[in-house]
């Protein structure tokens, strides 16, 4: 499956969405606007508007509302908000292949430009006036409680190294799975759908959402990660127990548990522990581990669609499930 297909399937619709994005950024202040230019031109997969736009039509025979434009829209002015943000937390010198606005610019301006991209995430939600934005306002920020919260467990447990799979699991669906979520609720919301197609449609969102963090933790253990923009073994450098290291661990006995666990808290003073613990997630198959409840999720994600009309963009909705889990970057 290529996104751009989707893309130029959605037509009309995907161009709104875009034309919301920029029209929102627009400023007086050229810097700025240079700035906002640079991460627009480098936007990645822009999964979580694609995903709102689809689900809207797939909840309305096909018609987006205006709401359900600015809900896509804001989804995507978050999700990078966050980004911009989190490349400060994390000494981020690349993202999505080219060099972070950190990087180029400073960690303050990375504050910044984050800060004014999550305000008209908000500015989009609550531009068309509609009955409906008080309630999709309380999602997205429950969607941002949900970020801090993760990022502070996560911060937690790489400085007790006791993370279990209900830690990662919920660290995941803060961090990630929340936002798709987000979007995908928000865009039932927009097109006035039933209650029990909301709930499928978060049922569907989040297994999507759980099913991409998982792949790309895999990815951290795959020789071919330098695909998607980063060494690998970059989170065991940062003290993260994702589910490939955490399948790995349960399939041996508790001693070497233990010892890898303690080589993963001793990694900054002992760099050479990294593959060491790579050569250990892939010979005791935490990929293969990860890879199975990975698919699990995929499987939920495609059951969920059963509520949905039988339509081309629930079909596509299928079809990005497989592409989660198929994906190479």
């Amino acid at each position: 499956m290529e996104l751009d297909a989707v893309k130029k399937f959605l037509g009309g619709d995907w161009e709104r969405v875009q034309a919301r994005i920029s029209g929102l950024l627009k400023s007086d202040i050229e810097i700025l606007n240079t700035t906002n230019a640079r991460i627009l031109g480098h936007s990645g997969k822009q999964l979580r508007p694609l995903l709102a736009v689809l689900i809207a039509r797939a909840c309305s025979g096909g018609t987006l509302t205006e709401a359900s434009v600015s809900y896509a829209a804001a989804a995507e002015l978050l999700h990078n908000a966050t980004l911009l943000h989190d490349d400060v937390a994390d000494s981020s010198d690349q993202r999505r292949g080219v060099p972070t606005i950190r990087s180029v610019m400073g960690p303050s301006v990375s504050v910044l430009v984050g800060d004014f991209w999550l305000v008209k995430a908000m500015e989009s939600i609550l531009c068309c006036g509609s009955p409906l934005d008080n309630r999709v306002i309380r999602i997205f920020s429950r969607t941002l409680s949900d970020l801090a919260e993760g990022e502070m467990l996560q911060l937690q447990k790489a400085g007790t190294g006791d993370t279990d799979e209900k830690d990662y699991l919920k660290i995941i669906f803060n961090k990630t799975a929340s936002l798709f979520e987000a979007s995908a609720l928000s865009a039932a919301i927009s097109v006035g759908a039933s209650a029990e197609v909301e709930e499928a449609v978060c049922r569907y969102a989040v297994s999507l959402g759980m099913a991409f963090q998982i792949k790309d933790d895999i990815f951290d253990y795959l020789p071919s990660s330098s695909m998607v923009g980063k060494p690998v073994g970059v989170d065991i450098m940062e003290q993260k127990m994702t589910l490939p290291l955490l399948g790995a661990i349960s399939n041996v006995a508790d001693g070497r548990a233990a010892e890898i666990r303690s080589k993963v808290m001793d990694i900054g003073a002992h760099p050479e522990y990294r593959d060491e613990i790579i050569a250990f997630v892939r010979s005791e198959g935490g990929i293969e581990y990860a890879a199975s409840r990975l698919q699990e999720y995929l499987a939920e994600a495609r059951a969920a669609l059963g509520l949905l009309p039988g339509t081309e963009e629930r079909d596509f909705l299928s079809e990005l499930a497989c592409y989660v889990g198929e994906r190479l970057s």
